[in-house]
């Protein structure tokens, strides 16, 4: 009965996951829509607010309930957010100002190998060698994609590639953590913490700037775009809220290189997203590269070390 229970609660951890992605993966698409009307920290800041005013209507109507955590808990629970959304999000967005989003994205395209080695170090994680050449066909697609695209790895982007490639530190670093401490918490109570902790932070830092430089208004001005709203309404309530959600759900029950791993068919459902939305073409190299992503993630989840 118990193994039944326990699959069950892995199943739903996929199933979550793979929306998830499927939202993350779209984001992209509505985060370029909302950037066309203000700049990173103020989509930041209003993409948390969204988020944050989504959880506590769902918290006065009953749907949810508010995290009753002692102060020990409290801070444990910080220390986690800081890497994810904080940091993965904060760094992102300043090394995107350096560089461009197809180098960020190759930089990026690491995440599943560095998250299953310090899942393998710190957590004792044991892969099969198809998990990780899975990994290795998934990151190799990803690459082959943006390579193709034409962008390449320049020296004069270096500062900005590595300010991303921190940011890919923080959201593994999130990975192996949160792995550990996400059986003692309600997913819930994980993303109540994450999201607020976040539009504190991007608001202070949004809010600041346009005090600082006189400009208080262009703060709200953003929000009579309509376009806009609808932007920051998806980025904040779909992909900031649920996705948290569910990726704490899965860190729970599911190891956190395979949570890394399933998270890299983003790239390929941005490039749909693209096409479908913003009219972008689509190539050969583009099937390829998904095929080979969507290969990489099916060894992974097939070949995983079967538990005695």
């Amino acid at each position: 009965m118990k193994i039944i229970h326990s699959q069950d609660r892995m199943m739903k951890a996929y199933i979550g996951m793979a929306l998830s992605t499927l939202i993350i993966g779209l984001s992209f698409v509505f985060v370029k829509i909302a950037l066309q009307v203000t700049n990173p920290l103020d989509v930041l800041a209003h993409r948390f607010n969204a988020a944050t005013i989504s959880l506590l209507l769902l918290a006065l109507l009953g749907y949810v309930e508010c995290p009753r955590l002692s102060r020990k808990q409290l801070l444990q629970l910080l220390s986690v957010s800081i890497f994810y959304p904080l940091l993965f999000f904060g760094l992102q967005a300043v090394g995107l100002q350096y560089t461009t989003a197809s180098e960020a994205g190759i930089v990026s395209a690491i995440t599943p190998v560095m998250t299953l080695l310090l899942a393998r170090i710190m957590l004792k994680e044991r892969n099969t060698l198809g998990q990780i050449a899975g990994v290795v066909v998934s990151m190799a697609g990803i690459c082959y994609i943006f390579l193709k695209s034409g962008a390449g790895i320049h020296g004069g982007s270096i500062h900005g590639n590595l300010i991303v490639l921190l940011s890919v530190l923080s959201i593994v670093f999130y990975y192996i953590f949160g792995r550990k401490i996400n059986h003692n918490y309600r997913s819930m109570d994980i993303t109540f913490v994450m999201i607020i902790l976040a539009d504190i932070v991007f608001n202070i830092f949004a809010f600041g700037q346009h005090l600082a430089s006189g400009t208080v208004s262009d703060y709200f001005e953003p929000l009579t775009h309509i376009n806009f709203v609808y932007a920051i309404l998806y980025l904040g309530v779909l992909s900031s809220m649920v996705t948290s959600l569910f990726n704490n759900y899965a860190l729970a029950n599911i190891a956190a290189s395979q949570v890394a791993v399933i998270n890299n068919l983003t790239p390929v459902i941005s490039v749909v997203g693209g096409i479908l939305i913003l009219g972008e073409q689509l190539h050969l190299y583009h099937f390829i590269g998904a095929a080979m992503v969507i290969l990489g993630v099916l060894a992974t989840t097939v070949f995983q070390r079967k538990k005695s």
